[in-house]
């Protein structure tokens, strides 16, 4: 079974219990996650060979991280070592009208010191059929962007399906430069481009016309979103597939949550959930790709891996942490209608 390589940052995650805010809170849940591992635990959850490549330093906290992605059926064996610290993420979960707030303490983290011959990626992506990567690991550091542009260009020559989830995060361009000038050249390598209704147009400008996110009130066109994914296709010639995942947010508990995808002559659109409480969203966009990839790599029919993304994501509301803790047949149970909550015995 040929492998799947995904490139980013994992980061300790500290969170307030039980909807508290920062000020109120006296304890903090620490667990593990970030894009790119997200996406890599949801393939080894489905059965996939998957490994992740990050850079750590070498102390206890990273060891327990090593771990834990280990246990988890991810491959950690060409993650290289060195620099100061993790990347630490701070969060405090919303509810109702109150929104989630994230604070990231990342600088000066292993990952954003990482230089371009570090990692050898010809010899890391040996096997592989599959590189991922998102829009948050070139945004941590000039040098990180560097070598996440070095890993594609390897994968194209390498003939490497490589696969790109936008994930504009305006508070971690800070090094000079911003999206608009590092993505491009990204992009130009990648065969699958995900996004959802806002990375298009933050990064690229490109939008769909009368659309408006904070006035959806759970409600959203999916066709509107076939020029979006035409104008991506047009930039980056590239590209096979362009997929949005959109989210209609009534409130923080309550988002409806669906995708189109683009082969560049059909748009495919998925069915709509109603997700009525929400456990965690924080790494939905995340399952969303693990699934894709899943689905691109095992349905014939493109409207089948489609279903199979939003379907992952939809259960991964239900689950805390960053991780999507499902399993395949409990994605194809509830693409197949079954969305009911019974107990199973």
């Amino acid at each position: 079974m040929a492998k799947i390589v995904t490139f980013g940052e994992i980061m300790l995650r500290l969170a307030t219990p039980d909807h508290m805010r920062f000020g109120q809170s006296q304890s903090l849940v620490a667990t593990f996650g970030g894009g790119e591992a997200n996406v890599a635990v949801s393939l080894a959850n489905y059965g996939e060979d998957v490994e992740f490549v990050t850079r750590l330093p070498k102390n206890d906290i990273a060891a327990a991280c090593v771990k834990e992605l280990r246990g988890l059926g991810v491959g950690t064996q060409n993650i290289v070592y060195g620099g100061e610290r993790m990347g630490i993420y701070f969060l405090e979960t919303g509810a109702v009208a109150r929104p989630s707030k994230v604070i990231y303490d990342r600088a000066h983290s292993s990952i954003s010191t990482v230089e371009p011959g570090m990692i050898d990626w010809a010899a890391v992506l040996e096997g592989a059929e599959w590189f991922h990567f998102t829009g948050i690991t070139p945004a941590i550091s000039a040098s990180a962007a560097e070598v996440c542009l070095e890993a594609c260009r390897m994968a194209n020559k390498m003939g490497v399906t490589v696969s790109c989830d936008l994930n504009y995060r305006k508070n971690l361009w800070k090094y000079g430069k911003t999206a608009a000038e590092v993505m491009p050249a990204l992009v130009e390598c990648c065969d699958i481009i995900l996004g959802n209704e806002e990375d298009a147009e933050k990064v690229f400008g490109i939008k769909p016309e009368g659309f408006d996110a904070a006035a959806t009130e759970g409600e959203v066109d999916q066709a509107a979103f076939k020029s979006v994914c035409q104008q991506l296709m047009q930039r980056f010639p590239r590209a096979k597939r362009v997929i949005i995942t959109l989210r209609g947010s009534i409130n923080a508990d309550h988002n409806t949550w669906g995708g189109v995808l683009y082969d560049g002559e059909q748009l495919y659109a998925s069915r709509r959930y109603d997700i009525t409480h929400i456990v965690d969203r924080v790494g939905g966009g995340d399952s969303f790709m693990g699934g894709l990839i899943y689905g691109l790599r095992h349905y014939e029919g493109l409207q089948q891996a489609l279903e199979f993304a939003v379907a992952a994501s939809a259960l991964k509301h239900t689950i805390y942490g960053d991780y999507n803790r499902v399993s395949a047949q409990e994605v194809e149970t509830l693409m197949g209608g079954d969305g009911s909550g019974r107990v199973a015995r």
